[in-house]
C-alpha cells in the first residue's frame, strides 16, 4: 500500500523546534507527580506518533477531537503545546499551523492516568474514566486510538470501530496505530513491551489480541473506511503502523 500523502515531501523539524515542542508538552506534568513528568519526557521523546500527527497535519482544523485510551493525556498536551507555540510565533514555518480545536476529550479506563491528565491539563481537556468498550463516544470529527485495540478481544475491537464510525461524520477521521502480527521479531518485541507496560499501569497481566496489518486494513474497509498508511517520524515504532482512516459513510 502506498504511503499517505501526509508522509511525502516533508522534512523533519529542526532539533530546536522539536525540542521546544516536546518540552512544552511535558512541562504541564510538573503539576502532577514525579512519575507523570518522567513518563511524559521519555514517552514524548522516543515515541514518534505525537510529532508525526502534528507535523503531517493529520488532525483537521476545527475538529472535535476524541482520544480513546488517552492514558495521561500526552496527545492532548502535545496539541495544546503546539497551539501555544504557534500563538507565540515559535512554530516552524515548514509545516502547516497546528489545528485550532473546538474541543478535546479523552477516555481511559485507568483512574490514576486520568487523575494525572487532569492535574496537568486542568479544564482545557474533558477527561473521563471509562471503558472504551462501553463508553458513550458522543460526536467527534477526529478520533484517535493509539496502541489500544489489541488489549481487547477481536469482537470488542470491531464493536469499538463500529461505534467510532457512528460517532464520526462523513469524511471524519480516525487516526489509529496498530501492531502488525506479521512483523516478525519487531512485532514480538512490541508484543512483550506492551504486556509489560500494561502490567506496570494496572498491576495485572492481560493477553493481547493482535492482527496482521492486512487484516486491520480489510476490517476497516469492510466497515466503510478508506485507509492510508502514514510514515512515522524517527523514533521507537517497532512493528507499529500509523493509519489514517476516513469515514466514507458507506
Amino acid at each position: 500500500m502506498p504511503l499517505s500523502q501526509y508522509s511525502s515531501n516533508f522534512r523533519p523539524f529542526s532539533k530546536s523546534s522539536s525540542a521546544n515542542l516536546l518540552q512544552a508538552a511535558a512541562d504541564p506534568y510538573r503539576s502532577s507527580d514525579w512519575y507523570a513528568l518522567w513518563f511524559a519526557r521519555v514517552k514524548l521523546r522516543i515515541d514518534p506518533a505525537f510529532t508525526t500527527i502534528l507535523q503531517r497535519g493529520l488532525v483537521p482544523d476545527g475538529s472535535r477531537l476524541l482520544d480513546l485510551g488517552c492514558g495521561q493525556g500526552l496527545l492532548a498536551s502535545s496539541l495544546l503545546a503546539a497551539q501555544t507555540l504557534a500563538n507565540r510565533g515559535c512554530w516552524s514555518g515548514e509545516w502547516s499551523p497546528p489545528p485550532n480545536l473546538v474541543s478535546i476529550k479523552g477516555i481511559d479506563s485507568v483512574p490514576l492516568d486520568i487523575h494525572r491528565a487532569q492535574q496537568a491539563l486542568g479544564k482545557q481537556v474533558d477527561f473521563k474514566v471509562a471503558d472504551i468498550c462501553t463508553a458513550d463516544f458522543g460526536q467527534a470529527d477526529t478520533i484517535v486510538i493509539l496502541d489500544v485495540l489489541h488489549y481487547i478481544d477481536f469482537q470488542a475491537q470491531e464493536d469499538v470501530l463500529r461505534r467510532v464510525k457512528q460517532a464520526l461524520p462523513i469524511n471524519g477521521k480516525l487516526i489509529l496505530r496498530v501492531g502488525n502480527a506479521a512483523g516478525g521479531i519487531w512485532f514480538k518485541a512490541s508484543y512483550w513491551y506492551d504486556r509489560m507496560v500494561w502490567f506496570v499501569r494496572v498491576r495485572k497481566d492481560n493477553p493481547l489480541y493482535c492482527r496482521t496489518l492486512d487484516n486491520w486494513l480489510a476490517t476497516l474497509a469492510d466497515m466503510g473506511f478508506t485507509t492510508e498508511q502514514v510514515q512515522l517520524n524517527r523514533g521507537v515504532s517497532l512493528s507499529n503502523t500509523l493509519l489514517l482512516a476516513t469515514n466514507t459513510g458507506l
